[in-house]
């Protein structure tokens, strides 16, 4: 119980000093905590909407997937015919059958050809307006669509895009465009993630959707009472046989939620690495702060032993306020969390993935977790420093206050940091010569490990070296306070190594994403310029395809010298070493491809490729199957009307980026052994002006594609921005995950100190006395600061291009040959960190100033 009072007594007592550890715990804990129950949140909503939308049984193609995406390789979803359902009705436990069409491979716009899709990436649907739909959508103004001039459309896309009863709509599909006026607009009744939902009469959407009659792309089924779904399902699988795929309401409902469970995990376990390095960077506030109070109560403890206080009540003691520390700053990160996902709810609002609050879902583990973790952490950081606290010995209670540092000690921190760091470098150098990438990114893991570690131990030896070198390049010119501010930072260095650890760990991953990134845009450059040989690049949205009548505008243009047609597709091949490959990948091109693309060959010539009855395959498919030039391999291509018995002209290389493993046929070949009415439409068009003639025939382009704003025309220019603007805002999202850690590394620092300030309160005192100024001693702590940012930033600048670079090497295994270091970024960093000294100092700073020198002085 004494000892609970005491650490109870010396909590309350240092409450100010205690503040910003436990707002570093605060934070950690409320990162943790807002990704749960965020993501938690987004399954809840998801299973909601996929519950309530399924029927008891849905039956669908067999070659549709599970998700509902049903586009094929003529851009039409797969159907089934209308006689199903009178086979379905009359299977046992059928209370009612409905056809319905519906298709995620549409674009649709506005009366100004302005695209209405999502902007979050969710998808565009347009569909039959059916009993099913019914059930889960309430209109709200106007009415259901009644016939081939109308489309209702869901309320968040009307609110969104401000479209009202009578607008026009154009929606362009595989079959074609067809135009439409808003007739009703309907809310759901569950939370709508995000999808942009048009309706249509079931006639018409069998029109626009697949352009025949009596067809379907799903029939939903609902079972007669008592019923289960399970009985239905085998109920009507036996009226159908094997033909359709036959899923009951769960298993369409794991099937969505698998789709979106993927990017669900890869978010949450993104955002709970960036909130356990907030915890490792929290780990050295909190490390500082107990080590710093422990050694101003040295005298305090000294006299606790002298009394007869034991090693393990002092210890023990030290431990219990960190317990404190840890479980207020857990319970009110709990807190914070639920704030952070309900703001990320918000944020994903305004970027179009709607979430309600009435599905916030707050698991009992969510809690759990966070105040197990935040204790835990907060617990452990506080060992070592229990510890030290522990072996103080009843004579200290004669000294003053401090320690003197254990030499020894520093002599075994400086070999196990430098043979961590040896070690880690080491790893970095087998990654960096790696000849997979595989193998290398385990080196390149375990070296960015070690070397982290290794920085922290040594961090106190490599204070006194750069510290030095910092003073005499920044401080010296600021006089005896610049030298102050050096030994000041220069009193502890293991003090002075831990706050610059703290700010180091985020500045490493800054400095090494910048560096990936940079490469990885400045190599997919480097790959354009090298291999793309055409002007122009026109592409559909949403998993369209390019319809013949698109093709036939693009090659209408005026002052284009050449238009090739690309037409992926699969098929089953045979090859020589007798094995059979379905659905293997294979593109049929225009001959001139081989000039749009300069793919590198190590045996043949692409071009000959494209001769009849001929193709190319890469690399390795060859070295798999012993393919030489000349070796005969049997194609059967999707919607075939026989095997083509194709010889291998070119092998390619793997050493590239773009269209990496493709094998190439001529369209005239493909089109020999596939029906015109079912060959695969374009997915791509790549175009190249006459000489001299590239800005005409870019505006021509854009002119003529007014017509089809489901297509993009782009140059080159355009898709090196597109490129670098999508890497430059998964960078920024990242650096705004990391922001978290570099805060609670200024926390470190302002902590830092201000419990120096306190630890200095006598000293500051006696050098007010003998002259020093107000405005001298706020720029010695300010400088103070600055120095222990900028030399937290050297380490981590240093150590994360580093990484960088190490990365990129293994990114070069897979094309990506470029290293680019962003120069302008890492500056701005650096001097940022100094800012960052600054802005820490100014509380510190300010109180320093205010003190009363008498007092300071009269201070034990």
């Amino acid at each position: 119980m004494t000892v609970l009072k005491t650490s109870m007594r010396n909590f309350f007592a240092h409450k100010g000093r205690m503040a910003l550890s436990a707002v570093a715990v605060l934070l950690s804990v409320a990162f943790v905590c807002g990704t749960l129950v965020f993501t938690d949140t987004m399954n809840t909503t998801f299973d909601k909407l996929f519950q309530a939308t399924a029927s008891d049984v849905t039956v669908s193609a067999k070659g549709s997937s599970d998700t509902g995406q049903t586009t094929s390789r003529t851009g039409k979803p797969p159907v089934i015919p209308a006689s199903v359902i009178g086979r379905i009705r009359g299977a046992h436990g059928v209370k009612s059958a409905e056809g319905t069409v519906f298709s995620t491979s549409v674009t649709v716009v506005d009366g100004d050809k302005d695209k209405l899709s999502p902007s979050s990436g969710a998808p565009t649907i347009v569909g039959s307006w059916n009993g099913n739909d019914a059930r889960t959508m309430k209109i709200t103004t106007g009415t259901a669509p009644k016939g081939p001039d109308d489309v209702m459309v869901d309320a968040d896309t009307a609110d969104k895009h401000d479209l009202k009863l009578g607008d026009e709509i154009g929606l362009i599909s595989a079959v074609g465009t067809r135009h439409a006026r808003v007739s009703g607009i309907a809310a759901f009744k569950v939370t709508n993630p995000g999808a942009a939902i048009f309706y249509l009469d079931t006639k018409t959407a069998q029109r626009a959707l697949v352009g025949e009659s009596g067809v379907y792309t799903n029939v939903n089924v609902t079972a007669a009472e008592g019923v289960s779904d399970a009985r239905l399902k085998k109920d009507v699988a036996a009226a159908l046989g094997h033909a359709y795929k036959v899923q009951t309401a769960k298993e369409v409902a794991d099937a969505n939620q698998k789709s979106v469970q993927s990017f669900l995990n890869v978010m949450k376990y993104a955002m709970l690495g960036f909130a356990g390095i907030a915890f490792l960077v929290g780990i050295f506030l909190i490390i500082n702060t107990f080590s710093m109070l422990v050694a101003q109560r040295t005298r305090e403890i000294g006299l606790m032993r002298a009394i007869g206080s034991s090693r393990k009540q002092v210890n023990r003691s030290v431990l219990l306020e960190a317990l404190l520390l840890g479980v207020i700053g857990s319970a009110l990160g709990v807190g914070a969390g639920v704030g952070i996902a309900v703001g990320l709810m918000k944020l994903m609002g305004q970027m179009g993935m709607h979430l309600s609050t009435d599905d916030l879902t707050v698991a009992w583990t969510t809690p759990a977790l966070g105040l197990l973790l935040g204790v835990v952490v907060t617990v452990l950081a506080a060992y070592l420093p229990a510890r030290r606290a522990g072996k103080i010995s009843p004579m200290a209670a004669l000294r003053d206050a401090g320690t003197p540092a254990d030499a020894k000690a520093g002599i075994v921190r400086a070999v196990v940091g430098l043979v961590l760091t040896g070690a880690g470098a080491w790893s970095l150098y087998v990654a960096a010569t790696a000849d997979k990438a595989t193998t290398g990114s385990g080196w390149l893991g375990l070296g960015v490990v070690l070397t982290l570690i290794g920085f922290v131990v040594v961090g106190p030896v490599l204070a006194g070296g750069l510290v030095r070198v910092l003073g005499m390049v920044i401080l010296r010119i600021f006089g005896p306070v610049g030298r102050m501010a050096e030994r000041n930072a220069l009193r502890n260095p293991r003090r002075t190594g831990a706050t610059g650890a703290a700010l180091m760990i985020g500045l490493a991953l800054v400095a090494c994403l910048s560096v990936v990134g940079s490469s990885m845009v400045a190599s997919a450059t480097d790959q354009l310029d090298k291999t793309v040989g055409t002007d122009f690049i026109i592409t559909p949205d949403n998993e369209q395809l390019i319809k013949a009548k698109e093709v036939a505008a693009v090659k209408s243009v005026p002052g284009l010298a050449r238009v090739t047609e690309y037409r992926p597709t699969v098929a089953a091949f045979t090859t020589p070493d007798g094995k059979t490959l379905e659905k293997t990948d294979i593109t049929g091109a225009d001959p001139s491809y081989a000039t749009d693309l300069r793919t590198k060959t190590v045996a043949g010539d692409l071009k000959d490729a494209y001769l009849p009855d001929s193709m190319s395959v890469h690399e390795a498919f060859a070295e798999d199957h012993g393919i030489h030039l000349g070796s005969r391999i049997t194609v059967a291509f999707q919607n075939g009307t026989k095997a083509a018995h194709l010889t291998v002209r070119a092998i390619t290389s793997d050493d590239t980026v773009i269209d990496k493993g493709a094998m190439y046929t001529s369209v005239a070949t493909m089109a020999k052994y596939v029906p015109a009415d079912q060959m695969p439409l374009n997915q791509l068009l790549f175009a190249s002006a006459e000489d001299g003639r590239q800005a005409t025939a870019y505006k021509a382009l854009k002119t003529a594609l007014h017509d089809y704003p489901e297509l993009t025309v782009r140059d080159q220019t355009d898709y090196k921005k597109a490129l670098k603007d999508q890497i430059g805002q998964l960078l920024n999202m990242i650096y705004g995950l990391l922001a978290l850690a570099i805060i609670v590394a200024v926390l470190g620092v302002v902590n830092t100190l201000a419990l120096s300030v306190v630890e200095r309160t006598r000293e500051i005192g006696l050098m007010r006395a003998i002259g020093l100024s107000r405005r001298q001693l706020r720029r010695m702590i300010r400088l103070e600061s600055v120095v222990i940012a900028v030399f937290g930033a050297l380490l981590g600048l240093g150590l994360g291009m580093g990484w960088g670079a190490t990365a990129q090497k293994l990114l070069a295994l897979q094309g990506l040959k470029v290293l680019e270091i962003p120069w302008p970024t890492i500056i701005a960093v650096f001097v940022g960190s100094a800012f960052v000294g600054l802005f820490a100092a100014l509380i510190p700073a300010f109180r320093a100033g205010r003190m009363n020198v008498l007092n300071a002085i009269a201070t034990e």
